[in-house]
């Protein structure tokens, strides 16, 4: 029974992202450097589309130790990667990703839309904290089309 819940809730969960890589911005005498952080997560109900976000990280002692709190700059840009089809139960804004960006009550999520009329998927990266969230946000968007054969060699 706990099992069956596990997988449950972990179906339920946004996606998980995997680092590609990073660079420093700035040198820190203690602690990590700032950087910017290139990051690549697959859509969960969506297979064939992967986004790519690059994000700010603090360093310092603080960030070492997990409590500062990261800025609000981010960047997206999501790619069909494979064959798409898009669920018929989509949810309109539903979440797809978030990561922490500070020990408590600031997180970077995004957020997926469909646009029928277009068959695209359009994919929002924002900020939010408890308090005060930041209006910095990134957008992008993914046209589906056919994968394979004649079409996309």
């Amino acid at each position: 029974m706990r099992a069956a819940l596990l997988a449950l809730a972990l179906l339920a969960a946004p996606a998980v992202a995997e680092e590609i890589g990073e660079v420093d911005t700035a040198f820190k005498l203690l602690g990590s450097n700032h950087k910017i952080v290139v990051e690549a997560f697959d859509d969960p109900d969506v297979p064939g589309v992967t986004c790519f976000l690059s994000r700010a990280k603090t360093g310092g002692i603080s960030g070492s130790l997990g409590l500062a709190e990261d800025t609000s700059d981010a960047s997206i840009a999501c790619r069909q990667t494979g064959p798409v089809t898009i669920p018929e139960d989509l949810e309109e804004g539903e979440q797809v990703f978030r990561q922490r960006t500070s020990l408590l009550f600031k997180a970077l999520q995004v957020v997926r839309f469909h646009d029928e009329a277009r068959n695209t998927l359009v994919y929002l990266s924002y900020s939010d904290k408890l308090i005060d969230g930041s209006p910095k946000n990134a957008i992008s968007a993914v046209v589906v089309r056919p994968w394979g054969g004649p079409a996309s060699e």
